[in-house]
């Protein structure tokens, strides 16, 4: 049912009172109560106006005063494989900060998981910190000397990189003089033995020796997820990495009705393949697309990340002591087979879902936008930029003038260890002042979208906004802003992730927004997010959340009915 179409008389179902409603419509207007009928918005306005809505059947849910916000929206997140996690040697927790006492924190998890678990062949986890290490390079003797007899394999919680051991790199072949893939980095020590660091595409020479995760795996890990998210208010999500793996799980949790979130999938494309997977993905869009998910967008990872020197850059990196060094970072997809790409996956219909970290690899999306909008003219599909670290200056009024969204991921726009140790140094000031440039592309008038990557850090959308306002880490608050001239203020930042990433996932039209007629996604916090008295916007907590007017998450300390 389009909005506006929920009749403007009748009883509700649904009554929301005692709370401060913001709409997120055009004018950002407030209200005291929302009344629901049908999985749908019935009306806005004040309590007195909408008592008239009860009915003998109509359950009356009292917000505790807290402030009554649109769902929000998480435009790039990995739920299957952060939620698998959870259950596995989970290293995510350890604050990296003291990079001696984490290393400690890291040595107790992993000894302890690996007691606890002695009938598995691998110890799988995922959760490190780059900065915990020199270099951000972990050792594999460090995991010899915890578990010395069965091979062990551990992402860094951005995924670009592996912690593995002396029995991993024998099972995989690893050894003095090994070449490394084209795109990816082997770490050697100075006695050229390998280190027990692999960086991007060099992982796969041992993760694909790993045991596969099951499809029951992956649904416990969905709904494992999905229950988390639902706990930070999260109603919708766009899932930034789906395969044949991950897909079917959604596709059975879509078919049982056990899918209460709304997701949009998108479909890997793999960079060592070319042209032929488009017809390949076009069959997985409609076999894969069913109820509340739909594989409509396609994954294109264009480079790394600075930390590594893979994100790619248009001039090289500096060598730490403020000189250039002999490497610019990956451009995983050659630069004019992304166009042909971008221009056959727009021409099918599908959305362009880019990782671009580096201003290169900004740069070199935009143009493959560019190229499809000139080959097939302007369409609806609303391809997207995600992450946008560096982008350079002459780019941010492109996202407008080629129709990208910028998909940003806030939480990493602060000091932090990986930030001061692995990045600023390597770029230089100039560059550095390039990253994560919010302000400028809203006064360029982009459109504005933001999620948070999860697993690769939290997914907590007040933690985030918190970020995008202040420019601060949750975990230095003290600390001085990063480029405070690149802060945005809060209605822009609950936008981008409920309107905008709505507007990503092409749920703007029913969701994004408290408006009549729009589904009853939303979400109540325990506060005035806009009150500063009340304290920091990442100390919030979310009471309840509403999917079609249905709970799927309850305080019942906080919300009563």
């Amino acid at each position: 049912m389009p909005a506006g179409d929920v009749a403007s008389n009748g009883h509700a179902d649904t009554l929301l009172i005692n709370g401060w409603a913001y709409t997120g419509d055009a004018a950002g207007r407030w209200a005291g109560s929302l009344a629901i009928s049908g999985g749908r918005i019935l009306a806005v306005g004040a309590e007195r106006d909408l008592r008239e809505r009860v009915g003998s059947r109509t359950r009356v849910i009292d917000a505790g005063g807290g402030m009554i916000l649109p769902g929000f929206q998480d435009a790039h997140v990995h739920p299957p494989s952060a939620g698998v996690g959870m259950a596995r040697c989970a290293l995510d927790g350890v604050n990296p900060l003291d990079p001696a006492r984490a290393r400690d924190e890291y040595a107790g998890i992993i000894e302890r998981y690996a007691r606890d678990h002695p009938g598995v062949p691998w110890i799988l986890g995922d959760g490190w910190g780059m900065d915990a290490f020199p270099g951000g390079n972990p050792p594999k003797a460090m995991l010899d000397a915890l578990v010395p007899d069965r091979p062990v394999y551990l992402e860094s919680r951005d995924g670009h990189s592996a912690w593995v051991n002396s029995k991993a790199l024998e099972m995989a072949g690893i050894g003095p003089g090994t070449a490394e893939p084209a795109d990816g980095r082997i770490i050697f020590g100075e006695d050229g033995e390998p280190w027990g660091t692999l960086h991007e595409g060099a992982c796969r020479l041992v993760d694909d020796l790993t045991p596969r995760t099951t499809e029951q795996e992956w649904v416990d890990g969905i709904l494992r997820a999905q229950a988390y998210l639902h706990s930070l208010g999260i109603t919708a999500w766009q899932d930034a990495i789906v395969e044949d793996d991950t897909a079917p799980a959604y596709l059975a949790l879509a078919k049982q009705g056990r899918l209460t979130a709304r997701v949009v999938g998108a479909l890997w494309w793999d960079r060592r393949r070319g042209a032929e997977q488009v017809k390949e993905l076009v069959e997985r869009r409609q076999d894969y697309s069913f109820g509340r998910f739909r594989a409509t967008s396609v994954k294109l990872m264009q480079d790394g990340i600075p930390e590594n020197f893979t994100a790619g850059m248009l001039s090289p990196y500096l060598d730490g002591r403020g000189r250039p060094s002999e490497t610019d970072g990956k451009s995983f997809i050659e630069p004019e087979a992304l166009k042909r790409h971008v221009i056959a996956l727009d021409a099918e219909g599908f959305q362009c879902h880019f990782h671009a970290i580096g201003d290169r690899a900004v740069r070199e999306s935009l143009d493959a936008i560019e190229a499809a909008r000139s080959a097939n003219g302007w369409n609806d599909l609303r391809h997207h930029v995600a992450h946008i670290e560096i982008v350079h200056p002459d780019d941010v009024p492109r996202f407008r003038t080629v129709g990208a969204v910028a998909n940003a991921q806030p939480l990493w726009a602060c000091y932090d260890g990986q930030m001061e140790h692995l990045v600023v140094p390597f770029i230089g000031e100039e560059r550095a002042s390039w990253q994560y440039p919010f302000a400028s592309l809203r006064r360029a008038g982009a459109v504005l979208a933001m999620g948070s990557d999860w697993g690769v850090s939290t997914p907590n959308p007040l933690l985030e906004m918190e970020v995008a306002v202040r420019r601060v880490s949750p975990d230095r608050r003290g600390h001085e802003p990063f480029y405070p001239h690149e802060r945005i203020d809060l209605r822009t930042a609950l936008g981008a992730f409920t309107m905008g990433s709505a507007y990503v996932n092409h749920l703007d039209d029913q969701t994004g927004s408290l408006e009549p007629g729009k589904l009853a996604d939303l979400c109540v916090v325990d506060r005035d997010l806009f009150a500063v008295e009340d304290g920091l916007l990442g100390d919030a907590k979310v009471t309840l959340t509403l999917v079609d007017g249905r709970p799927v998450h309850a305080d019942p300390a906080a919300v009563s009915w």
